[in-house]
């Protein structure tokens, strides 16, 4: 059976660091945590126009993460709290690509931000900022290292995700400001951090679309390999 092809968002940086032009970014373990399970990775420039055409090609979708927020206009919401940043041409890109990517059952995983986005594109809202709405919230952008876990979180029997793991709490490392507020129409809660904050979401009704706040990509535990590979087993299946 040929390898799946997996589609990775890239960051973009408008200019410094790297260099005085505007760059792409893509942290390794992104491409290497789909690779251990057989896929093939492929980063995806943020050309918009060509939206269909990547479809066409992919197998599956990931939705990185990444320091920046899903613009609140996208959820409706008119004010903007202080710390939210956002990149407006990768937000529509990656906006018109998971949209595309469900219509034409494509499994994705969203990660970290990309769950945030995930929540959007199908009619969910966000919380702007976690220590403003959160009473007693955890500290869910962890000071230890990201190759660490963070916290723990409860998973929903009866879920995707509780199915993919076989397990009703597990470790994460935890890397967000913001995070769910209304779930999307359609898609239901999978996880659940001990503050209230919501941790993954998930589509029923499509083969395999799932959320997660936290960075399976590390591997911190057994949980996140089990997740990266029935991820990609759906595309391989796709």
């Amino acid at each position: 059976m040929a390898s799946p092809l997996i589609g990775i968002t890239l960051d973009y940086e408008e200019s410094g660091g790297y260099s005085k032009m505007p760059w792409y970014a893509l942290r390794e373990n992104y491409c290497s945590a789909v690779s251990r399970f057989g896929a093939i990775p492929l980063p995806l420039p943020h050309e918009v126009e060509r939206v269909e055409e990547y479809l066409e090609l992919l197998d599956g979708l990931v939705i990185t993460g990444g320091a920046f927020d899903v613009s609140p206009e996208l959820y409706g919401e008119s004010g903007r709290h202080e710390t939210v940043k956002t990149k407006d041409r990768r937000t529509q890109f990656e906006f018109a690509m998971t949209k595309g990517a469900i219509e034409r059952k494509i499994p994705v995983l969203g990660i970290c931000g990309g769950q945030q986005l995930l929540n959007v594109v199908l009619g969910g809202t966000l919380i702007q900022h976690i220590p403003d709405s959160v009473e007693n919230a955890l500290e869910h952008e962890q000071k230890n290292s990201r190759t660490e876990p963070g916290h723990y979180v409860a998973v929903k029997p009866g879920t995707l995700l509780h199915a993919i793991l076989g397990m009703d709490s597990i470790a994460v490392n935890s890397a967000h400001h913001q995070a769910v507020a209304k779930v999307a129409p359609g898609a239901i809660v999978d996880a659940m951090a001990p503050d209230g904050v919501i941790e993954g979401i998930e589509l029923p009704a499509h083969p395999f679309c799932l959320g997660v706040q936290w960075h399976p990509e590390y591997f911190v535990t057994p949980a996140d390999e089990k997740i990266m590979a029935a991820f990609v087993k759906a595309a391989r299946h796709a």
